[in-house]
């Protein structure tokens, strides 16, 4: 056995072997074992790319990532603080995966976690994951934190009803700002946010500036990046509604660095303007009883505007999903359907860009094999979710996306990582809007308390677009295998963390 695959067997095995001492200690031992509360999270993935084919690099190739996270928490009368450092690392990341040509460029995310840490195959670090304190007024939905913490827009209530719950933290949590939780160094904001609620409404405000990570294994500095967020979310109709408006502002001044858009390179280099965009919508979730289960609708949509650079922005966005879910049968299958559509930019040459901004989104929730985003994006789909046992839960989906503007790019990325890069990435649609089928199928088994293993794999079906930039090959194929773990310790008193 090569001294690689020992170390994977390793990385992969160690949770597991720890969690059957840890799940008795954590059975057996009191609540009141420990003033403060404990967190141990750590997170083994094997991936496996076929990227679309452009020889002589090659498409296909295999690397491990982890993530092991630790944290200590305290919750006091008011008060509640929470300290946590994360150690990501990647490893065998592939040298040979990036292409020379500018169109075809990196193949795959182990490309591009090999370019984000300086070329480096074997990439690791530790940082300051999250570290903030909060003060709770009366009343548990009262409260303003600062200091450095994740943020998922769009989970502001936690709603009673299951379908909803699944809707909202799959459907509309994170299309514009998220961890990036896909990703092995994830996002994290330096900032303060509040709620103010009572029971069933929650008002709340954000304002941060992003942190390094996603990509790049140094989460530890900030960017030149801040965000404003502001939303009134509302749960009626017996849990079975839920609506959201908010409003987002953005702003990017890193000025340095050159933006991705379908003007020439030329052009683009040129210009150093800030960008400051302000995004303006509200989504709504239903959940209704009817025959032998429930139905469900969706709407989320977004209109923005501002400034990109030198150009005027205004854009938009919006998402139509409905399905049926059988309540009554053992494994409760759930068959739903949907549209979205997120704008394009039909001139290159104007005064104004008019592409879809999705912000800094965890875009994995919304596109599973990580090959497109939300940006001039059409996206047509089914899918099927069901639970053969209570801790196994499977689900499969099927794309037909197209490109809302043949003038405009083929975009990928999740926003500002690096005060080096811009984030997103883009690849030009040569006047096409063709551009793929993806199907793919998971698997999600909860195996003890303590313990999860999840399985991936898609396969996509590129089409006119994907077909002018990799002529050789235009199908590729995503896969991964991957071990949860995590362990906690409440702290004295047996109050929660």
């Amino acid at each position: 056995m090569t001294s690689r695959w020992k170390i994977t067997t390793f990385l992969l095995v160690l949770p597991i072997w720890l969690s059957v001492p840890q799940c008795l200690r954590a059975q057996n031992a009191p609540a009141s074992g420990l003033p403060v509360s404990v967190s141990v999270y750590d997170r083994a993935r094997v991936n496996a790319w076929q990227w679309f084919a452009a020889p002589p690099e090659t498409e296909t190739y295999g690397y491990l990532e982890n993530l092991l996270r630790i944290g200590m928490a305290q919750h006091l009368q008011h008060w509640d603080w929470q300290l946590e450092l994360a150690q990501p690392s990647v490893l065998w990341a592939p040298d040979h995966a990036v292409s020379p040509v500018t169109a075809q460029g990196q193949l795959g995310l182990g490309a591009t976690y090999y370019a984000s840490n300086s070329n480096n195959s074997n990439a690791a670090a530790a940082f300051f994951k999250q570290g903030y304190l909060r003060y709770h007024f009366h009343g548990a939905d009262r409260n303003l934190r600062l200091g450095r913490f994740e943020f998922l827009e769009g989970q502001e209530i936690q709603p009673k009803n299951a379908t909803i719950a699944w809707l909202q933290t799959n459907r509309v949590a994170q299309r514009l700002v998220g961890n990036f939780g896909f990703s092995t160094a994830q996002r994290s904001f330096d900032g303060v946010d509040g709620h103010l609620g009572s029971g069933n409404w929650d008002i709340t405000a954000f304002a941060a500036r992003a942190d390094q990570g996603v990509f790049n294994m140094n989460g530890n500095p900030e960017l030149n990046v801040d965000v404003q967020y502001l939303a009134f979310t509302q749960s009626t109709a017996k849990q079975h509604l839920l609506w959201r408006a908010f409003a987002l502002g953005y702003h990017d001044g890193r000025t340095g660095i050159t933006k991705t858009d379908n003007r020439a390179l030329s052009v683009r280099s040129a210009d150093h303007r800030n960008i400051r965009i302000g995004t303006y919508g509200g989504d709504l979730l239903a959940a209704v009883p009817l025959g032998p289960g429930q139905f469900d609708f969706l709407f989320w949509g977004a209109i923005q505007n501002g400034s990109w650079g030198v150009l005027d922005h205004k854009a938009g966005a919006a998402a139509l999903e409905g399905g049926y879910k059988f309540t009554r049968a053992a494994s409760s299958p759930w068959l739903r359907a949907g549209w979205f559509r997120g704008s394009g930019d039909n001139n290159p040459t104007d005064a104004k860009h008019g592409t879809f901004f999705q912000v800094l989104p965890t875009p994995r929730v919304y596109a599973r094999m990580p090959f497109y985003n939300l940006m001039n994006n059409t996206d047509t789909f089914l899918q099927v979710a069901e639970k053969p046992v209570g801790k196994l839960a499977l689900r499969a989906d099927l794309h037909w996306l197209q490109l809302t503007s043949g003038k405009d790019l083929w975009y990928l990325g999740g926003g500002a990582y690096d005060n080096k890069v811009f984030g997103f990435q883009g690849r030009p649609a040569n006047n096409s809007t063709s551009f793929a089928s993806m199907a793919d199928i998971s698997a999600d088994w909860q195996t003890t308390r303590n313990v999860a293993l999840n399985f991936y794999y898609a396969h996509t079906w590129g089409k006119q677009v994907i077909e002018k930039i990799y002529p050789a090959n235009h199908d590729a194929q995503y896969g991964y295998a991957e071990l949860v773990y995590r362990f906690d310790i409440e702290q004295r008193g047996g109050q929660k963390k």
